[in-house]
Formats: C-alpha cells, sequence, structure tokens
C-alpha cells in the first residue's frame, strides 16, 4: 500500500509516494492551487491516487514551536475537510514543524540555485513531512516498549 503526501503551500501544493512497503518517500512534483481552483486540485489529487495506487493520505499540518496551530493550519484543515468529502480513504494530519526548513536546506547542500529552489521547495517539504510520518510509524511498530505499554 502506498501513502501520498501532501504539503499545502499558500499557491502550490507539493506531493510525494510512499513505495509499497512504506520506507521510502519519494517526490513526485507540485501542482498550483487556491481556494478558487479548489475542485481542479482535488481531482488532480484523486487521479493521482488512482495512478500510484494510494490507500492513505498524510497532509501537513503547520504548527509554530509551541506546538499550537496558527491561521495556516486552518487553511490545512477546510482542505482536508473538502477533500475527505470527495475521497473515501484515511487522510491523516502530521506535524510538519521545520519540513520547508529541512527542504531548504537539502536543497542548498545540493546547490540548487535558489530560483529552482522556489520551484521545488514544496515537493521536497512533502517529501520530508512523508518521510518523518514513515519513519514515525515504523518506530512505533517496531518499538518493544509500544507492545507493553499498550497492555497496562
Amino acid at each position: 500500500m502506498r501513502v501520498l503526501s501532501l504539503d499545502l503551500g499558500d499557491k502550490s501544493i507539493g506531493l510525494a509516494v510512499s513505495d509499497l512497503s512504506q520506507t521510502v518517500a519519494q517526490g513526485i512534483g507540485q501542482m498550483r492551487w487556491s481556494k478558487s481552483t479548489l475542485n481542479e486540485s482535488i481531482d488532480q489529487i484523486r487521479k493521482l491516487l488512482s495512478q500510484h495506487k494510494v490507500k492513505k493520505i498524510v497532509v501537513g499540518l503547520p504548527k509554530n514551536m509551541k506546538g499550537e496551530e496558527g491561521w495556516q493550519a486552518k487553511k490545512v484543515r477546510s482542505f482536508v475537510r473538502d477533500l475527505s468529502a470527495r475521497i473515501n480513504i484515511p487522510i491523516i494530519l502530521f506535524d510538519e514543524r521545520l519540513s520547508t526548513a529541512a527542504a531548504e536546506r537539502v536543497l542548498k547542500e545540493a546547490k540548487v540555485s535558489f530560483s529552482k529552489r522556489k520551484k521545488v521547495r514544496d515537493k521536497v517539504a512533502a517529501t520530508v513531512i512523508l518521510q518523518n510520518y514513515l519513519d514515525s510509524q515504523k518506530y512505533l511498530k517496531d518499538n518493544p516498549l509500544n507492545s507493553s505499554l499498550s497492555q497496562e
């Protein structure tokens, strides 16, 4: 089963997908979006779900360093409500703190020019979000403390 990740920016949505074993995230692109093109954006996402045989979506939920949600998180939650009304697979909101900063750091280290970084930042951030999610799920699954804690 594959997982699709969305990093919702102001003007674009970064996209990443996992491999079948849900071990590795790979960026697959980004698409333009706005509130006025919401239906078209959701249609594009539905096509990706079918094309990649996705069974779950992870959406980055922006929080500040204190863990609080601001106006951008409200925008993401609104988008997720609209998306969930049109698809029938689980959507997980996942803390995306520092994902854009991590994406920017990776791109700088790869010596990608500023103009090119701007074009792929959301895709790389979606990849970071998805990889963090996959790693967290593997940790929860593989950690022997989780099974003993859940029995208490």
